[in-house]
């Protein structure tokens, strides 16, 4: 099956994307970068994998615009944590989605890491979380608090699963989620969507990559 989206057709997506949910997308946010902060979601060689049983086929699209906030946030020093779904190997914590999920990513095994070309920096933080939303039974929390950080970009996998719980709980805790629509990728056009529909409507701004950019190294633009 191909690819809903690629690197070469990703940009032309995005315009139809945004203006399909246009309706719903009514509450612009501007940027604080002194408050912001950078969560990739899943960004692993599990979902990255084409051979892998959940293999996330938008990845490889947003891989770039992923890479480019990733590197401006570093430049402007505003904090990039990222976040890896694992199971202990036993599968003593897995539940239902051990029986859910045809593959199970286990912790410790070279698929459970992050993809090599979007590699933490020693130092930056890594939540290993259990469950879709990287705020259920994690640290993240405290650590935002922490850094006071008020407003969240979301970016990772996969939007409609991952990406579109942990928005939820930001919001919930009354964060300001910004969520770009080419910088989020799932499996197929129709999940991705619906996820942007549902962010835009209740949940946070669906915006572009490059604002996001544009913004963290002119804040008055």
């Amino acid at each position: 099956m191909d690819p809903y989206v690629t690197v070469q057709t990703l940009a032309a997506r995005t315009q139809v994307w945004l203006e399909r949910i246009a309706a719903y997308n009514r509450h612009p946010l501007e940027l604080n970068r002194g408050h912001a902060a950078l969560l990739v979601v899943d960004m692993q060689r599990f979902f990255l994998d084409p051979a892998s049983p959940t293999y996330t086929c938008g990845g490889a699209a947003i891989m770039p615009n992923v890479q480019k906030m990733i590197a401006r946030f570093r430049r402007v020093g505003r904090p990039v944590i990222f976040t890896r779904h694992v199971h202990n190997p036993d599968m003593s914590d897995a539940g239902i989605m051990g029986w859910w999920w045809e593959g199970i990513c286990r912790e410790g095994s070279p698929e459970s890491e992050v993809h090599d070309d979007l590699a933490p920096l020693p130092g930056e933080k890594q939540i290993l979380k259990h469950r879709y939303s990287a705020f259920y039974n994690t640290d993240l929390e405290t650590v935002l608090r922490c850094l006071k950080i008020e407003d969240l970009v979301i970016a990772g996998l996969m939007t409609n699963l991952c990406c579109e719980s942990t928005a939820r709980d930001a919001y919930f805790r009354d964060y300001r989620v910004f969520f770009p629509a080419d910088g989020n990728g799932s499996v197929n056009e129709e999940m991705h969507l619906a996820s942007l529909m549902n962010i835009a409507y209740g949940f946070g701004w669906v915006l572009k990559a490059e604002e996001i950019i544009t913004k963290l190294e002119n804040p008055n633009a």
